[in-house]
């Protein structure tokens, strides 16, 4: 299993500058991860240095609240990908789904992925917030938005992945194509070995250097 191509190598701090992002890219060339997950503001210039590497860039919307208006959102993934985006990870309205406007979130999830066409959309439903029915209703939406992955976790809540939210998607996923991210809280290889076999496909990390060089990160960051 090569676990370094699952990785969605992860710098999305505010502070963030070019030494950073140059950091992140060179790191992802040394360990062969096979994305960086980064701000939008940051695609062109990480573009160019990664050059001709088999590295993907992954870009967030709506990110971190998901709150903003959904043509923002629509508007965001498009510039993100005129931009050089491979991916995007969009944040679905938490308010919204949790007045039970379930119309309005799956509506912005199919519209954002039209945006996106053949290129992967990964819905975060920040499982930190949301009660257990509640991952089971937002799975629900995203399985019939036809996005291409959902995602736990933006990093930013009081908590990241955990084995209860992937084993609720699966419940709900069963044998459609739905893939899953876990994001947030993934500080080990045996968290990546775990969570590959629960059926996750890709992680989102900004420990994935410590991770592969056999440390544990001990901060609580994304």
């Amino acid at each position: 299993m090569d676990y370094a191509k699952m990785i969605d190598h992860t710098y999305l701090k505010p502070e963030g500058t070019e030494k950073e992002i140059d950091k992140l890219i060179e790191e992802a060339k040394k360990f062969n991860f096979g994305a960086i997950c980064i701000n939008s503001s940051w695609i062109k210039y990480a573009k160019e240095k990664i050059k001709k590497n088999d590295i993907k860039i992954v870009s967030v919307v709506g990110f971190p609240l998901g709150a903003c208006i959904t043509q923002v959102k629509v508007q965001e993934a498009k510039l993100a990908l005129d931009h050089g985006a491979d991916e995007i990870d969009m944040v679905i309205n938490i308010g919204r789904f949790k007045d039970k406007q379930y119309d309005y979130v799956l509506n912005e999830i199919k519209k954002v992925k039209e945006v996106c066409g053949n290129k992967i959309l990964k819905v975060i439903i920040e499982t930190a917030l949301l009660k257990e029915w509640e991952i089971e209703k937002a799975t629900e939406i995203v399985l019939s938005s036809g996005a291409d992955f959902i995602k736990t976790s933006t990093g930013f809540s009081y908590r990241g992945a955990d084995k209860k939210d992937i084993e609720i998607f699966n419940k709900i996923i069963g044998n459609n194509s739905l893939k899953i991210k876990a994001a947030g809280g993934i500080k080990s290889m045996d968290d990546i070995i775990m969570y590959t076999k629960m059926g996750v496909e890709r992680f989102g990390t900004s420990s994935s250097v410590a991770i592969f060089s056999g440390q544990v990160k001990k901060d609580n960051s994304y």
